[in-house]
């Protein structure tokens, strides 16, 4: 009972703190981990996709197993030591899992650097939380790319993570943000990794499945609380939500679109290569940078009100 607060607290504190950026955050400690997995992977030199796939599924497996267990360990060892000490430890591993402010600082500093003007910063910034070439997008594309960051990352960054925090506590969290740090790593689809991270990729799809739906749902009311156009946002959601590469990735930015009367999607580069993606929402109006304030605006009441629903859920069961 005590750890289903943790969970609140270190949302708290990462309201207030933001994500700490160090060498032994968590979620960079699992990057090291993949990396070595990844660098075994070149060494191997494997040459047939169905090896390539099936080293990708094992290297999942192995890297999940060692998370999952070590995470229940160090829980047991922590509260074996002392009750408190137990509660500390979840608290701040609750606080690395969920990073809503982290979301919100990147996002906004793109914001300031667009207010002044300066189009090269505002470029710099949004490369370091998106996979897309930034060099040359002008301040619409820039404004647009941060929205589909901040609505489609609400699922991925916050939603999702508390849902498997709630349901499994630490380890299971951790196993969230592993499964998401394999797909962002290997999950693409180039001729390294087509086939070696496919497993990756598939599975993040899979878990992400519920949390995005119910991301996408809370911020339909959160669209109603911040007094935008809900109905418009239901609208383009039911018409647009299956408009992305992935099956969970327009979920959010679809409500955002329709919520903003804007159109997100569309063609963008990737090293250099044109890919051309289907358009979310309706083109009404061009986006400005207002447009990043009340996406994040929309990112905390939706994640507030799930906080207000599991307290609830906590308080009853």
């Amino acid at each position: 009972m005590i750890f289903k607060y943790a969970i609140i607290i270190g949302f708290i504190i990462d309201c207030i703190l933001g994500d700490p950026n160090n060498m032994l955050h968590p979620i960079r400690i699992l990057g090291y981990i993949n990396n070595i997995g990844i660098k075994i992977y070149d060494k191997l030199k494997i040459k047939t996709p169905k090896l390539q796939f099936i080293y990708g599924l094992f290297m999942n497996i192995i890297i999940l197993a060692l998370v999952f267990f070590t995470n229940l360990f160090l829980v047991y060892i922590f509260y074996k030591i002392n009750f408190y000490l137990g509660i500390i430890f979840e608290v701040i591993m609750c606080y690395f899992i969920i990073a809503p402010k982290c979301l919100y600082v990147e996002s906004m500093k793109i914001y300031r650097q667009l207010k002044n003007n300066n189009i090269k910063d505002a470029r710099l910034y949004l490369s370091y939380i998106v996979g897309r070439d930034t060099e040359n997008l002008e301040e619409e594309k820039i404004v647009k790319a941060t929205v589909e960051t901040i609505s489609e990352n609400l699922s991925d960054g916050v939603i999702a993570p508390l849902i498997f925090l709630a349901i499994g506590g630490v380890p299971l969290g951790m196993v969230y943000k592993a499964i998401n740090t394999l797909d962002s790593m290997v999950g693409y689809k180039n001729e390294k990794f087509i086939y070696f991270g496919k497993f990756s990729a598939k599975l993040d799809d899979v878990v992400n499945f519920i949390p995005a739906r119910i991301s996408a749902i809370l911020m339909i009311f959160a669209t109603f609380l911040a007094r935008l156009n809900t109905k418009n946002a239901i609208k383009i959601y039911l018409r647009d939500r299956y408009n992305h590469l992935s099956p969970n990735s327009a979920h959010t930015e679809a409500v955002c679109a329709g919520a903003l009367n804007i159109q997100l999607g569309g063609k963008s580069t990737y090293n250099g290569k044109v890919v051309e993606k289907k358009t979310i929402g309706d083109n009404n109006r061009k986006a400005n940078i207002n447009d990043i304030v009340i996406t994040n605006k929309l990112m905390y009441i939706s994640t507030l009100i799930f906080i207000i629903i599991l307290l609830i859920i906590f308080l009853i069961w």
